[in-house]
C-alpha cells in the first residue's frame, strides 16, 4: 500500500455508475464489479466495492464464497438476513453495522426473507443496503464476523465511526476491520447541519439518500459520490434530510 497522493476532486453521478438490474436485484456499482469491468475504475484508496443494492422480498444472494476481503454492510431500509459457513446468522436492519472478514475463505448468503426466520411479517418491500469491501492488511487471516447496533443519537447531526481498523479510533469504533489505514464514518443530517470530511490522503463520500453540498464538489444528490485525494477537511452541509457514508483512508492499493 502507498499513501502518496496529489490533490484531486472526482465527482461520480448516480446515473453514470454501472447498473445491474435483474428480476430480484437493482444494484449500482461505484467501481468495477462482476460483468462491469473498467480497468480505470477498480478502487479508490483501499475501497474496492461500494454497491448500492435493492433486493426484492423473498429473494437475495444465494450462498456464495469470498476470500481475503473485509466486507461492511449498512442497511438503509428494510431487513437483510445473513447466514454464513462459520455459524453466524442474524437479521440486519438500519443502524446495525456488520463486518465479515472473509480471510482464508467463507461462504454466506444474504436474503430479504426475515419472516422465514421468525422475524416480522411477510412483506412486499425491498431491502436497501450499501455493501462496501476494503482490502485487509494481510491475506490468509481466519474468517470472522461482527455486528453492533448504533443508537440513532450517535448518527444524528454528526459523524459516527461505524467501522475502523485505525488505532486513532479504537475507543469509539462500532466494529473493527482488519485494515489499520481505513475507517467508515456515517452521519444522518437534517437540513442545514454539517460535518467535516476527515483529513486523510483519500476519502470517498457517498450519499445513499438526500442532498448535500460539498465545499470542493458542489451539490451531491441521492446516489452521487465524490472521491477526494489529498482534499480532506472539507465541509459537507445537508440541503435536505440526508445520510452520508465517508471512507477515511490513509493508504491506497499499490499502483493507484
Amino acid at each position: 500500500m502507498t499513501s502518496a497522493a496529489q490533490p484531486l476532486v472526482d465527482v461520480r453521478r448516480a446515473n453514470d455508475r454501472p447498473h445491474t438490474r435483474i428480476g430480484w436485484l437493482d444494484s449500482r456499482h461505484s467501481f468495477s464489479f462482476s460483468n462491469h469491468w473498467d480497468p480505470s475504475n477498480t478502487h479508490h484508496g483501499v475501497l474496492l466495492v461500494n454497491n448500492d443494492d435493492k433486493v426484492a422480498p423473498g429473494t437475495g444472494f444465494d450462498t456464495h464464497p469470498h476470500r481475503d476481503m473485509e466486507i461492511v454492510t449498512w442497511v438503509l431500509e428494510g431487513s437483510l438476513v445473513h447466514q454464513d459457513s462459520i455459524g453466524n446468522s442474524g437479521v440486519l436492519y438500519p443502524g446495525l453495522a456488520q463486518r465479515m472478514s472473509a480471510g482464508t475463505g467463507i461462504l454466506h448468503s444474504e436474503k430479504n426473507d426475515a419472516w422465514k426466520h421468525g422475524v416480522g411479517e411477510l412483506h412486499e418491500s425491498p431491502v436497501h443496503f450499501v455493501q462496501m469491501w476494503v482490502v485487509p492488511d494481510e491475506s490468509g487471516i481466519d474468517p470472522g464476523y461482527e455486528q453492533v447496533e448504533l443508537d440513532g443519537s450517535d448518527l444524528a447531526g454528526r459523524l459516527a465511526v461505524v467501522a475502523s481498523g485505525m488505532d486513532a479510533h479504537r475507543d469509539r469504533t462500532a466494529i473493527r476491520i482488519r485494515n489499520r489505514f481505513a475507517a467508515l464514518h456515517v452521519a444522518r443530517l437534517s437540513p442545514g447541519e454539517s460535518v467535516i470530511v476527515p483529513d486523510a490522503p483519500f476519502a470517498h463520500v457517498f450519499v445513499p439518500r438526500g442532498e448535500v453540498d460539498v465545499e470542493v464538489a458542489g451539490s451531491l444528490r441521492t446516489g452521487d459520490a465524490v472521491r477526494l485525494t489529498a482534499e480532506g477537511g472539507q465541509r459537507i452541509t445537508a440541503t435536505t434530510a440526508s445520510e452520508i457514508l465517508i471512507w477515511e483512508m490513509h493508504a491506497a492499493i499499490q499502483g493507484q
